[in-house]
This record gives structure tokens, sequence and C-alpha cells, in this order.
């Protein structure tokens, strides 16, 4: 091993992207997963590293147990969240189906051991004896939780992703007609049982719970579009979040917002809208607007 604590640190940063890809879908958040990242580092840097003979694996096995404990933790505080629940939005270039907001609403609903068990297999290539060892459970029983995670995945997330810019022509084709009433339009880009989905966190005005049905969405939608009438949305970026078509935009002049569309056939079927002004700081955003966001961090427009 290496002797030198700036060498032990350039190692750990070699592993930081995938640890904390780890964090990240284990638990929903970037926040958390950063949290996590740095407890994991000062416990490589007190381990005693030349006992250490596969870095990675035992960095593996930390950031999992660190994470398992939060969730465990986080029962009670997902419990007591006001409104709906949705993981911290990441953007991304392009679509990649292995971090998609259904999936990681469907982690959502696992045991955490069965969580960790179905990522570090299927999604990291681990080997059911070192998740055993992670987990505290035999390589047999890991090996069934993450069948039934599997089968669970596959029965609650359709396969229905649009590529690249497919996807991203109707995202537009949703902001225009949701920001200028146009609900023929809306209609004719809605699935007949979409659900809306939106997390404030009790901090800005969202639905209390899910939307469903499109006679129910569009008049929502007309709601809405009386508001933008008065103060129009501010387009920052179109992007894929989490896996999904969206964008990114400014309301009431201050409020950042993500929106993300889970498009099957042509179809929307669920719209994901992230409100909540925690779950959004960790975005980069043009520092021509900055001074335009910033109020958002308090939950109100000033």
């Amino acid at each position: 091993m290496l002797d030198l604590p700036i060498q032990d640190t350039n190692l750990f940063n070699a592993f930081r992207p995938r640890l904390k890809s780890l964090a990240y879908k284990m638990l929903g958040s970037i926040a958390d997963a950063e949290d996590v990242l740095q407890d994991a580092f000062i416990r490589w840097l007190q381990a005693d590293r030349s006992l250490v003979r596969e870095p990675e694996a035992y960095l593996r096995q930390v950031v999992t147990r660190l994470c398992l404990d939060e969730l465990r933790s986080a029962r009670a505080r997902r419990e007591a969240y006001v409104g709906s629940w949705l993981p911290e939005p990441v953007l991304q270039e392009e679509p990649s189906e292995d971090i998609t907001l259904p999936l990681l609403l469907v982690l959502e609903r696992l045991s955490p051991c069965e969580r960790a068990a179905f990522l570090l297999h299927d999604v990291f290539g681990v080997a059911f004896d070192e998740i055993a060892l992670t987990i505290g459970r035999d390589a047999a029983a890991c090996r069934q939780m993450a069948r039934r995670a599997r089968l669970r995945i596959r029965s609650e997330r359709p396969r229905f992703l649009p590529q690249g810019a497919r996807g991203q022509e109707i995202a537009a084709a949703f902001f225009t007609a949701s920001r200028t009433g146009d609900i023929d339009g809306l209609r004719a880009l809605l699935a007949r049982d979409v659900t809306v989905q939106a997390d404030g966190g009790g901090k800005v005005a969202t639905p209390p719970r899910p939307i469903v049905g499109i006679d129910a969405a569009l008049k929502l939608m007309a709601a809405l579009a009386r508001l933008f009438s008065a103060q129009m949305s501010q387009l920052l970026r179109y992007a894929s979040v989490n896996g999904l078509p969206g964008f990114v935009t400014i309301e009431r002049g201050c409020e950042l917002q993500t929106t993300a569309l889970d498009v099957r056939r042509d179809r929307i079927a669920a719209i994901y809208v992230c409100r909540n002004p925690e779950k959004l700081g960790h975005l980069v955003i043009d520092r021509t607007v900055a001074n335009q966001i910033r109020p958002a961090s308090k939950g109100t427009c000033q």
C-alpha cells in the first residue's frame, strides 16, 4: 500500500466517481451522498491501509454500510416529509438507463438490504460473496434479495425510454403547450393515465398528492397557464433529468425548477417536477441568472 497521505487521498479520489454513483443510487440525494463520501474518506485515512488488499472493494463496503445506516435513520424523516418525495435531480447531456427517475422511485420502495444487493450486483457487478460480507447476510440470502428486487423492478419500471432527440422534441412541445395554455396540444401529448408528481418539500407550493388521469392533469395545467400568463417561466435549458427528457426553468422570477417526463410510445405517462430548493442547490446554473435564483433558497421570491 501507499504510505503518504497525499497518495492515499489520490487513490480515494480515483474511486470517488463510482462511490458517489453508488451512494446517490442508494440514497436518492446528492447532499447525503456527499456526506457519506466524506465519512468514508475519514474512515479510509484512519484505517490501517497496509492491511487493505483491494482498496476499491474496501471503500465500496464502507460506503454501502454508511448508506444502509443512513437509510434506516431516514425512514422517520421520509414519513414526516410534506407532500410527494422525489430524488434530487441529476442533469445529463444524454439519457442513461441506469439512473432513471422511475428506477430510483422503485428502489425507494425496496428494503435497504434489497436495494444494496440489487445495486451492487446488477449495476456495479459485485460478486455475491462480497455483498454478503458488506451487508452481513450469507451469499444465498443476498442472491435471493437481488432476485426479488429485480423482479419488482421489471414489473414496475416500463422500458419505453425515448432516444435522444425524440425525447427532447416531446419535452419542448410540452414546455410550449403547458406555458401557453394550449390544452388541445397537451391532450395530444399526455397518456390517458398520466400522473403528475411534484416535490416542494413544504417550502414552495405544489399539489399535496400526485395528480392522476388526463382530465385532472389538464385541469391543473389550465390553472398553471393562468399563472404563466402573468409571469412566464424562464427556460434555462433542456436536459436529460435522471435519464428522462426534461428541462430546467425559473418560475415566478426566482424559483428554480426541474421537470422530467416519462415518455412511453410518444405519450407522456408521468411528469415529475422538483421545486424543493434544498434539492436544487447542487445544479450548475448560468451565472447571469444566479442573482434571480438565490432568493429561492429561502423558499420565497423577493
